[in-house]
């Protein structure tokens, strides 16, 4: 006659896969060393897993809190940059050939002669004007930016452009009524076929109070 307690021990071994309390003293040492093994390398996986997310989930909160950062050292970087800039120019300063020392130190190069002041502050509401005046051989092209981006006038916002003589260009921009949108960085620009020439200032609104 079978013993009941081989009866429960087949039981409990059939039992293995799902989670059990430890088996009773009618297994053998082996089996419940086998248990007590099975159980602990499930741990840890499970604490191996969770570690995992961890880190994860670290590292992805590091990259969002520092890409800001990075971005604005990258803002900063750029805004230092000079506006007026020579194109074509070697880093030891000479050229290959005489045709190109010619072609890029040419007398006949655009060049701005006259130009609106630096920095200007206007009151909202009022008129303001940008004036730039510049010489070449051909006569140089006068392309206004604000921002980086070329201006092109609208109802409020008015291009004149005057040649002088052989040689010069007046070109002069007015805004009336002025408002807080016109405030920036505007560029006068003057290309010819030999050489680019820009010239900057800056502009800002006061509010008058009467």
């Amino acid at each position: 006659m079978r013993d009941p307690s081989d009866a429960n021990c087949g039981k409990l071994a059939e039992l293995s896969g799902r989670r059990t309390t430890v088996p009773n003293s009618c297994c053998s040492v082996a089996e419940q060393t086998r248990f007590a093994q099975q159980r602990l390398s499930e741990r840890q996986h499970r604490m191996q897993a969770k570690c995992l997310l961890i880190s994860l989930s670290l590292a992805m909160v590091l990259l969002m809190l520092t890409a800001p950062v990075i971005e604005a050292r990258r803002g900063r970087g750029r805004g230092r940059t000079k506006s007026r800039v020579q194109i074509g120019l070697p880093i030891t300063g000479k050229y290959r050939d005489p045709e190109s020392d010619q072609y890029y130190n040419n007398n006949n190069g655009a060049k701005i002669l006259q130009a609106s002041h630096f920095d200007l502050e206007y009151v909202l509401g009022h008129k303001i004007a940008f004036l730039c005046v510049a010489k070449g051989n051909p006569r140089p092209h006068i392309t206004w930016y604000k921002d980086g981006a070329e201006i092109y006038q609208h109802l409020y916002m008015h291009v004149h452009e005057w040649t002088i003589g052989d040689d010069r260009v007046k070109s002069k921009i007015e805004i009336d009524p002025a408002t807080q949108m016109d405030a920036g960085l505007y560029e006068c620009t003057a290309d010819n076929m030999y050489s680019i020439d820009r010239r900057s200032f800056k502009t800002d609104f006061s509010i008058a109070f009467d």
